[in-house]
């Protein structure tokens, strides 16, 4: 924990310091930066009302309605009618309202792509799902936008590191699932059959958040391998989201069945395999990952 609390309050001191959080005049103009903040949530709002901003936000309603009245006696914002309570009363920017925002708009944009001009498009990549991964996991339940694309080189090996991580944290599973883990990646990479396999990502704000993968076993038979969510993208609908694609994908391609292998400790996920039809064929014991587990092998007919 105190290494967590030293590196966020590292990034803050160098974040504040990089953006001008701390300075009087932000971007050089006459606006502190949670003024402008504020001035944004109003250009980019549909006519809305103070006490939305102020839980928006987070601000501190006394300072903001100060600032409000100083937007107001400087021609930038005007309060609609909407009875006589001021903070139900929605506020709209105006054309000079507007022109402020638009130089602060254009100066920040400026001022990033400076500071990401250095980067490689990579690294941009890296950067970007690095900042969403950030965001998702100090605040999991903003929305529940995610997104679901097939595969692409790169993933394989991010998403083998990462059920080795989560599963030795989550149930103390060491080098033996890693190995499975492994075995299972290079084998779908060393015998990738086009239209017959599928792999399939989940992102949230543009990090990983979940992957599903789908073999053919032959005779019509077709696996479902590496299911899983991260634990900052669940409660999203992600879990069942990646299973519909590989089912969806199974029928099309013309599979039979599908197959697939889990733990009885994995609720979760044996909640999503219910859900859609699938049920436990066989059951085993074994230590392949370190400690006594229960395996189960489900099942689901396709046609």
């Amino acid at each position: 924990m105190e290494e967590a609390i030293s590196a966020v309050r590292t990034f803050n001191r160098f974040y504040t310091r990089r953006v001008g959080a701390l300075n009087q005049r932000f971007l050089g103009t006459e606006l502190t930066l949670p003024e402008a903040r504020l001035l944004f949530e109003i250009a980019h709002g549909d006519k809305l009302v103070a006490v939305e901003i102020q839980r928006s936000l987070g601000m501190d309603a006394g300072y903001m309605s100060r600032v409000l009245a100083r937007f107001e006696s400087r021609g930038w914002i005007v309060r609609e009618s909407g009875g006589e309570d001021a903070r139900r009363r929605p506020i709209v920017v105006t054309p000079e309202g507007r022109a402020i925002f638009d130089v602060i708009d254009q100066r920040q944009r400026d001022e990033i792509r400076e500071m990401l001009a250095p980067l490689t498009p990579t690294q941009r990549l890296d950067l970007g799902a690095a900042l969403g991964e950030a965001r998702t996991l100090l605040d999991p339940t903003p929305d529940r936008d995610f997104s679901i694309r097939t595969w692409r080189t790169g993933d394989m090996g991010m998403l083998a590191a990462r059920q080795s991580i989560l599963y030795r944290v989550e149930y103390g599973w060491g080098r033996g699932l890693e190995h499975n883990i492994a075995e299972t990646v290079a084998g779908f990479l060393g015998g990738y059959r086009e239209g017959r396999d599928q792999a399939w990502i989940a992102e949230v704000a543009g990090a990983m958040a979940g992957s599903v993968l789908l073999t053919d076993e032959g005779d019509g038979l077709c696996r479902l391998r590496l299911f899983y969510v991260e634990p900052m993208a669940r409660g999203r609908g992600i879990g069942d989201a990646l299973v519909r694609a590989c089912l969806g994908f199974a029928r099309e391609t013309g599979y039979g069945a599908m197959t697939l292998w889990t733990h009885a400790v994995l609720t979760s996920a044996r909640r999503i395999y219910a859900g859609h039809g699938f049920e436990i064929a066989a059951t085993a014991m074994h230590e392949d990952f370190g400690k006594p587990e229960l395996g189960e092998t489900w099942r689901l007919e396709l046609d």
